[in-house]
């Protein structure tokens, strides 16, 4: 089979993780004369592959005998229709259905072919999250029927239900779920007064949903009759043991203008909440991207990387697809003063090194937890990274010894004492003051 040649040709061209993640999904619908048909995961897997391999593809075709090849597209969903093959009439093959099975009639946006669980990076931050949607689809009954995730822009929460909705429709297809922003459904909503088809609408959720999945809740604030139909549909499917994930960028106690019975049974499951990464995931997220990106960077700059772009993951990924761009102009070199640039670009002005940089530091140095750090543990492995993190903290930051502490859950005191207890065995043990050059060093360069 051709494709199949095709495929062998481009493995020894293409590197094995890039092969991997963007040829090897790609699966052969058929050959008519010239023309190759592919399916892929979905149209925005397809608008990658024609932007960055469409060209070594059709070439490596011509290589294996077809003169002028044309590579057409198409979603796996969708099927490339011959006029031999009997069809319905709207041009697609039909597919028998028992009586019992209800009609899947899931709706949903257009699914990242990359936002999989397996493509989520786990840390101490999101752990939870994480491992709460795992339980969603698996039908777990330990976090309830409703999940409400929480955080701000940026660190995840719309790759999880994304990841949500790809393992339902690949591990149980007939799952009528729905896939919804707290917009959409407030557009649907009016569309059905206006067209006075309410009860269809009620209908698709009331009656047709196994699972529903609504972003941006938050964006319901003073909308009180989207927040009825919203309780409503909620109300019926957790009685009937549905399921529901709901995110937000504010924990419902902070949610302004939203009805207090709304409020109530968002939060009659599981709430949990993503924060920013600690910077030993920023550092598994940047060397992941970075291979995506068909980036070469060393540790130095890895860790260059981590500890200077905070926050938002998305920017992660801007930095380095602006690097890569910097690079090619430059005949691919990549070097810390080209990601000075990039970063001041992407990040803005260099941000000021905090007692919080300086701890996801010490964290990742040591390989400790902040969880642990932050602890009433007494451990010698716990007591003195965190001791060493004062210490750094107060020699290279602004930061008051109360501000400090509340970075680590201590009072001022306990600051104080850390310092003095790391100055002493600076003097008294050579290893110690290693240790701190060393990390001083790393800190100069935050």
């Amino acid at each position: 089979m051709v494709w199949e040649r095709v495929k062998e040709s481009l493995k020894s061209t293409i590197a094995e993780n890039i092969f991997n993640l963007w040829i090897e999904p790609l699966k052969f619908v058929e050959l008519q004369g010239e023309q190759l048909y592919l399916s892929s995961p979905d149209r925005f897997f397809s608008a990658y592959v024609k932007r960055n391999f469409l060209e070594v593809i059709e070439e490596k075709i011509r290589e294996n005998g077809l003169e002028s090849p044309k590579v057409f597209f198409c979603e796996e969903s969708s099927k490339i229709v011959s006029a031999p093959r009997t069809v319905k009439r709207n041009g697609t093959k039909a597919q028998m259905r028992l009586p019992s099975v209800p009609v899947n009639n899931s709706r949903f946006r257009a699914l990242h072919p990359r936002y999989t669980f397996d493509e989520f990076m786990v840390g101490e931050s999101n752990i939870l999250a994480e491992s709460a949607c795992k339980s969603m689809v698996t039908k777990d009954d330990t976090i309830g029927p409703c999940l409400y995730i929480n955080s701000a822009t940026g660190l995840g929460k719309s790759h999880l239900t994304h990841a949500v909705a790809h393992h339902v429709f690949s591990h149980s297809p007939m799952t009528r779920l729905h896939y919804v922003t707290a917009k959409q459904f407030a557009a649907e909503m009016v569309r059905g007064i206006k067209t006075n088809t309410m009860e269809n609408f009620k209908s698709k959720y009331l009656e047709h949903c196994d699972i529903l999945l609504v972003e941006d809740v938050h964006s319901l604030t003073g909308k009180k009759k989207t927040q009825e139909e919203l309780n409503e549909v909620l109300d019926s499917l957790i009685k009937s043991g549905k399921r529901v994930i709901i995110t937000s960028k504010s924990a419902p106690r902070d949610l302004v203008g939203i009805d207090s019975e709304f409020r109530s049974r968002m939060t009659s499951g599981l709430v949990t909440s993503i924060q920013a990464p600690d910077v030993a995931t920023r550092t598994r997220i940047v060397e992941k991207k970075a291979v995506q990106q068909q980036l070469s960077l060393d540790e130095e700059m890895v860790s260059y990387l981590a500890n200077h772009i905070r926050g938002d993951v998305r920017q992660i990924e801007s930095a380095l697809i602006a690097i890569r761009a910097k690079a090619r102009l430059t005949g691919g070199h990549v070097d810390i003063n080209l990601l000075r640039e990039v970063i001041a670009s992407v990040v803005g002005v260099e941000q000021v090194r905090s007692a919080e940089m300086i701890c996801d530091l010490v964290s990742s140095q040591f390989n400790v937890s902040i969880g642990d750090m932050r602890s009433r543990s007494r451990k010698k492995v716990v007591t003195f990274p965190r001791q060493v993190a004062m210490y750094l903290a107060r020699k290279y930051t602004d930061s008051s010894l109360a501000d400090i502490g509340k970075v680590l859950h201590r009072d001022h005191s306990t600051v104080l004492h850390s310092i003095k207890v790391v100055t002493s065995k600076a003097v008294s043990d050579g290893s110690v003051s290693a240790q701190l050059d060393l990390l001083s060093n790393k800190v100069k360069q935050l």
